[in-house]
């Protein structure tokens, strides 16, 4: 799209009469400003259908990690219903990983042919159906039959959240991306702190505290059936193909020649490592160093929730910078902190070290923010975003292991927590890289 080239997606006022009908034409309402020669009444439409979308994407969001630590929480009911091994429980936290990166990747593809409001409303649906099975599916296989659907819904949302904020909100990336991950962090945290009270209140039973959560993903569906008929490919506005200046076709963007890609798609995956083993195993390392559990539960949170209101400032700041470099290392620098204090003290100053990593966790809003930044059109976003969530969440998958295989072996957490400290510096080293002000289409083209 010619209005999304060389510009900043934050400090971007004002928009040209011809970009504007563009875009409202191949998404109606996707565009707030006025049409000239538009009727009131249409300019409502347009409005409102502009609320619409925010909200769809605001529950879209939402229901992006809850199958995870709706899970969690309950891991131990579940393994004694299941008679499931400690082995194969073990391996439930490379699960969702697993299917980011092997669902993400046919992302792309899936939007070209259906439209991404079409595909993000399956995947809800997929979500909400996987959720409402799993509980009830009698056996291990089935019941991680049910939790591969429910992710595959997950993964292709995961990597149509970018693509659709750059389409519809070229002028407000930051904000949005901002929005949906700030929805995303509550989300998290509600399901972790929420699910086992919600089992209690329902009698104790494990299958119902787990299936409460497709009713959240079922009203995910209603909003995004009004984009479901919007079948144009992320990026092409309902345009002919890009021309190389002599009337033929520019080639297909060759991803895995640009070097912004690859430093972004190992920042995803070692910010998800991090965020992985922290979800998976602080508490643990609380309650071992004499936390009870409950409060080494609430400390979970506490890190958790930290992600809402900075998933929300963090996007804003990063699209009014040239360089994201600076927050990288920022965030970086409060995760070397926390695991600092978890080695040395962390019964004492436990509540500190639960924020700084919390604070550190927020890598995550901010690599798709560099997303949305690091490709000029939407079908660069798209393509960004699949090979970077993919490749990013395939590199994620053994750490959380390995943190288990080294606290195992060693019998205690010097090891693990020396491991999580020496993967926080390549990640502030590709994230400075990644956060340079340039675009894959460069690079690619190379």
């Amino acid at each position: 799209m010619a209005s999304e080239e060389n510009r900043s997606p934050e400090s971007t006022t004002t928009t040209t009469t011809t970009t504007t009908t563009r875009t409202a034409a191949a998404v109606p309402g996707a565009r707030e400003p006025a049409v000239p020669g538009e009727e009131p009444g249409q300019a409502a439409t347009r409005a409102w259908t502009v609320r619409l979308l925010v909200v769809a994407i605001v529950l879209a969001a939402l229901n992006l990690r809850p199958a995870i630590t709706s899970l969690g929480a309950l891991l131990e009911e579940v393994r004694d219903g299941l008679g499931m091994s400690g082995s194969v429980a073990g391996l439930l936290t490379s699960v969702p990983p697993l299917c980011f990166a092997v669902f993400g990747v046919t992302a792309p593809r899936l939007a070209r042919r259906f439209g991404p409001g079409a595909v993000v409303c399956a995947g809800m649906a997929a979500i909400a159906a996987g959720l409402l099975i799993r509980p009830y599916a009698g056996s291990t296989p089935a019941f991680l039959a049910a939790s591969a659907l429910a992710l595959m819904g997950i993964a292709v949302s995961n990597v149509l959240m970018p693509v659709i904020v750059k389409r519809w909100f070229p002028d407000r990336v930051g904000s949005m991306t901002g929005v949906y991950s700030m929805a995303l962090a509550f989300g998290t945290s509600v399901a972790a702190a929420a699910t086992v009270p919600v089992t209690d209140a329902l009698g104790g039973n494990w299958q119902s505290g787990l299936a409460v959560w497709a009713a959240l993903a079922a009203a995910a569906v209603l909003p995004w059936l009004g984009f479901v008929r919007d079948r144009g490919a992320p990026g092409a506005e309902q345009s002919p193909a890009p021309q190389d200046g002599t009337g033929g076709e520019r080639p297909a963007l060759r991803i895995t020649r640009s070097r912004t890609a690859w430093a972004l798609a190992v920042f995803f995956g070692l910010q998800a490592t991090a965020a992985y083993i922290t979800m998976g195993w602080m508490a643990q390392i609380f309650r071992d160093a004499g936390v009870p559990a409950g409060t080494a539960g609430l400390l979970l949170a506490v890190t958790m929730v930290m992600g809402v209101p900075l998933a929300f400032v963090i996007p804003r700041l990063a699209t009014r910078l040239p360089s994201q470099g600076p927050i990288v290392l920022a965030l970086g620098v409060c995760g070397l902190a926390g695991y600092a204090g978890l080695y040395f003290a962390p019964a004492g100053g436990a509540l500190a070290w639960a924020l700084l990593l919390g604070v550190s966790n927020c890598a995550f809003p901010l690599a798709l923010t560099m997303v949305g930044m690091r490709a000029r059109t939407g079908a660069g976003v798209a393509q960004l975003s699949a090979f970077a969530q993919s490749t990013g969440y395939l590199i994620s998958i053994p750490g959380p292991l390995l943190v288990g295989v080294l606290y195992q072996h060693s019998g205690g957490w010097g090891l693990p927590i020396a491991l999580m400290t020496a993967l926080m510096i390549p990640q502030m080293l590709v994230g400075v890289l990644a956060g340079r002000d340039r675009t894959v289409e460069e690079e690619a083209a190379r």
